[in-house]
């Protein structure tokens, strides 16, 4: 099978791709490979009753298929350079910002129209952040919500369908530079095709490293993300959650000079499991819908790790100290605030009769004894920092769920078009290590159409 362009992987960088080079050249032949399934076959078997926590499928629903990990998250689309990956040092901040307010705009005409855009514009929490020795970063948020962002690629989806070919359930194998373009090996099969777009996410980190290698593509090392998911009463940050919605908020540890950073805050959402490589850890997802929505607000706290010669498996260290916490917990590990800066594990009694009911069925446990001092250290003080604006975080029975981890693929060398040293080899989305966010991502994915379309 010849086309004129292969995309690999469905997230929202493959999936912008697709979109764009079928709106700005409806004759170019266009394949989409994925390894998870179609949007209406992406379930998750975990009910809370017959299947209560996760099961380890072959492939995870959460964090495969079209839409990629983002189709069940909270669906916020940060539109800022502050945060979200480095797309601007190879497109420029101007056009960084404008594709990802064209990003917005396809998104409310495909089903987003009436969600809400938040700023911190002219906020007074930056005062007050500032006061406390808190930075809170600039940002617009689209938050479109976790069902809404499902009708928004539902309907990008169907757009798509008639014009561009779908291989769902169909991870990639292999890349191979050919004469006049590359070649996409899968199932003892394979397809040629003149441009090739690879947008794998984070899950397809380690397979973005073999590719790298085998065509000898220079890549350097990138950070992992460490922490836990606090869930408090909403109330607590509403204050904050009414008029922000996410509010990115960074911490300097007073001990190690560490940053601690706020992440996907999920006001009246609940907390889910994500099962990446095998390794279960965690996460949160919200509603737009009010009937979906819970008494409590989840948001991470997270540690980034960058790690220097001679050590450069950061994803590595993650997992490591990931596959502890299910070592302990069968899972996920849940301790009460008030427990952890005691010294003692949490138990089922303690945590019922807290102010917090979980939305997560977790394991009680003791966090201490798998995430390095450094790190909680840093957590517990950022925590205490918190409470200074939205008192009541730092109490007894706050609930941290542990671990957290974003994992990033190295850093590929890409240049000002997002294409490698191969001419029509692009790398894009999370999965180049440039871009960390469902923004940057689809972002990422228009530009490169653009750079194809102008060129054919």
């Amino acid at each position: 099978m010849k086309y004129d362009v292969i995309i690999v992987g469905a997230g929202p960088g493959g999936i912008f791709s697709a979109y764009e080079l079928m709106k700005k050249n409806p004759a170019l032949k266009i394949a989409v490979f994925e390894s998870g399934y179609a949007l209406s076959k992406r379930k998750c078997p975990i009910d809370g009753d017959k299947v209560p926590s996760c099961i380890k499928c072959k492939t995870c629903a959460i964090m495969s298929g079209f839409g990629g990990a983002g189709a069940f998250s909270d669906g916020k689309y940060n539109i800022t350079n502050d945060f979200g990956g480095t797309l601007y040092e190879h497109i420029g901040k101007k056009k960084a910002l404008e594709l990802m307010k064209y990003v917005d705009e396809i998104n409310l005409s495909h089903g987003g129209e009436g969600t809400k855009m938040y700023s911190t514009a002219g906020t007074k929490f930056k005062k007050l952040c500032i006061q406390n020795k808190l930075n809170l970063l600039d940002a617009s948020v689209r938050h479109l919500g976790t069902d809404i962002n499902y009708v928004v690629l539902e309907n990008i989806y169907n757009e798509l369908k008639d014009r561009v070919e779908f291989f769902f359930n169909t991870p990639v194998d292999k890349i191979e530079i050919i004469d006049g373009g590359y070649r996409i090996l899968y199932k003892d099969a394979y397809a040629d095709c003149k441009d090739c777009i690879v947008s794998v996410g984070r899950s397809g980190s380690k397979w973005m490293e073999s590719v790298c290698k085998d065509l000898n593509i220079p890549t350097k090392s990138n950070r992992v993300d460490l922490g836990v998911r606090v869930e408090l009463p909403a109330v607590v940050f509403s204050h904050l959650t009414d008029e922000l919605y996410e509010s990115k908020i960074v911490y300097r540890t007073e001990k190690f000079e560490d940053n601690v950073r706020t992440f996907c805050m999920n006001p009246h959402g609940i907390v889910v499991n994500e099962n990446t490589n095998g390794i279960i850890t965690v996460n949160g997802h919200s509603y737009e819908d009010t009937e979906k929505q819970t008494d409590n607000t989840n948001f991470a706290l997270l540690v980034a790790k960058h790690f220097s010669e001679p050590f450069k498996d950061s994803n590595g260290y993650g997992e490591s100290i990931a596959r502890l916490s299910n070592m302990l917990g069968g899972g996920v590990i849940v301790q009460r605030f008030g427990d952890l800066v005691r010294g003692r594990r949490s138990n089922a009694k303690r945590i019922e009769e807290g102010l917090v009911t979980p939305t997560l069925a977790a394991t009680p446990g003791d966090l201490s004894l798998v995430l390095p001092k450094r790190i909680l250290d840093g957590i517990i003080e950022m925590i205490y920092a918190l409470d200074k604006i939205a008192p009541g975080t730092a109490n007894d029975d706050t609930l941290l769920y542990g671990i957290e981890v974003k994992f990033y693929n190295m850093e590929v060398d890409i240049d000002e078009n997002l294409e490698t040293k191969y001419k029509g080899l692009y790398i894009i989305g999370d999965g180049s290590g440039v871009t960390h966010s469902l923004s940057h991502a689809s972002a990422s994915g228009v530009y490169v159409a653009h750079k194809i379309t102008e060129t054919v």
